[in-house]
């Protein structure tokens, strides 16, 4: 190889590194040539807020000290002074305050958060507020630019820019509603609760996580889309709580390996492994064994699919559910129930237990309880019992559904639970 043509190939590979490590701006926005992205950040920053969050905490001397915690949030209603951030950054706190971009600083409530959808609303005074208009996340693509806005390690308003690198992710927020937009605009501790936005100087996400092995970016951040987090929102400004749908089923995706040893000539589906008594889709004539591929007007391809809308409608809400029995399509109506109607207090289970909030099995895919809230002091917490822990069995007897559980629990001192966490199983003690 001649000294030219290496630095030819060279000068390519280098090009190739740096378009790898950031990507190029677009050619035009709206038709107009594009040689920065000044004038769509100056219009979208101003919107972006500083959310600084305390926690009043007791030590182990009963000493109560005062910590803090950062991140960031989008005004959404310059008018009512609405504020969207994610429900981690708010969560426990005993006091919010959120500093905007020209240096003001405001004292913030919440109006209602929610951990499945890992979204919150703040309120603060509107007082010459700047709001970002909410963009159509339906119509995002794979390969739009989007700029993130956010506060990492407590740099104000620090802006990144990248493309959307993926859509729909799940698997990720664990018993979640979830369908992450995936970006590889650079996100980082600080970011959670800030923007993604589009070339529109539309929101199109809030930035909720990152997938890293260091604690910091590695191109890998996730957004929750605004069709859920404005989903969320208006059900918390309409009943200040999230009135979330069940259908009452227990589902698997049906893999094309399934549909070929079944003999089902379908692409697609959430496949009914039970269905819980009483539920709305007991009352609609739902088996276990059947295969649901749409509700309402939605086609539905996996579990994750229908657990998102289901999980995105709300209780009382009449639905039409298509669904395959022994390969013949039908179609019912089902008038879904309320998923916190269905949550038990651990104390009303075991002694051990106080303090530990459960849901139904079929609040989520599998079987199991689901841990859904936990006191800090409470011994089951202390042995080591976690918020989205998932109960599958109790002294070695598979547990289904709450009624399983207590069933265990009933006149037994001693439990010992099989946990699924994340991808591992925990054996733990509660007496």
């Amino acid at each position: 190889m001649t000294m030219k043509t290496r630095l030819l190939w060279s000068s390519l590979l280098l090009t190739l590194v740096s378009l790898g490590a950031q990507a190029a701006l677009p050619a035009s926005v709206g038709g107009q040539s594009v040689t920065s992205l000044a004038p769509l950040v100056e219009a979208a920053s101003p919107a972006v807020v500083n959310i600084q969050v305390t926690q009043l905490r007791r030590d182990r001397f009963g000493r109560t000290g005062e910590f803090g915690g950062a991140g960031s949030g989008v005004i959404v209603d310059a008018d009512d002074g609405y504020i969207l951030t994610n429900h981690h950054v708010v969560a426990d706190a005993d006091g919010i305050e959120v500093t905007l971009s020209d240096g003001r600083t405001l004292d913030a409530e919440i109006v209602g958060s929610d951990e499945r959808t890992d979204i919150a609303v703040l309120k603060v005074e509107p007082e010459n507020l700047t709001e970002m208009p909410i963009g159509d996340s339906a119509r995002v693509r794979v390969g739009d630019f989007v700029i993130a806005i956010g506060n990492p390690y407590g740099l104000d308003n620090t802006v990144t820019s990248g493309i959307v690198s993926a859509l729909g992710r799940t698997g990720i927020n664990r018993g979640g509603v979830e369908s992450f937009i995936q970006t590889d605009a650079s996100i980082n501790p600080g970011n959670s609760g800030g923007a993604l936005v589009n070339m529109d100087g539309e929101l199109i996400g809030i930035n909720s996580m990152i997938f890293s092995r260091s604690g910091g970016n590695v191109g890998i951040g996730f957004s929750v889309p605004t069709e859920i987090a404005s989903t969320i929102m208006r059900q918390i400004l309409d009943f200040g709580e999230v009135r979330r749908g069940l259908l009452g089923v227990n589902i698997e995706t049906l893999s094309s390996e399934d549909a070929e040893t079944l003999k089902i000539d379908v692409g697609g589906g959430a496949l009914v492994t039970r269905v819980s008594p009483q539920s709305a889709a007991e009352m609609a004539g739902l088996e276990a064994g059947d295969i649901i591929v749409g509700v309402n007007e939605k086609t539905v391809k996996s579990g994750p699919e229908l657990i998102n809308t289901i999980g995105l409608l709300r209780s009382g809400d009449v639905v039409t559910v298509r669904y395959l029995r022994d390969n013949k399509e039908f179609l019912v109506t089902a008038k879904l129930g309320r998923v916190e109607d269905q949550l038990l207090s651990g104390a009303n289970i075991h002694p051990g237990l106080t303090g530990v909030s459960f849901a139904p099995a079929s609040a989520t895919s599998e079987d199991g309880v689901v841990v859904t809230a936990i006191e800090e002091d409470s011994r089951a917490g202390q042995r080591g019992l976690r918020v989205g822990d998932v109960i599958t069995a109790a002294n070695r007897i598979p547990v289904r559904d709450l009624s399983d559980l207590q069933s265990v629990a009933e006149g037994n001192r001693i439990l010992f639970l099989l946990v699924k966490r994340g991808e591992r199983s925990l054996f733990l003690r509660i007496g």
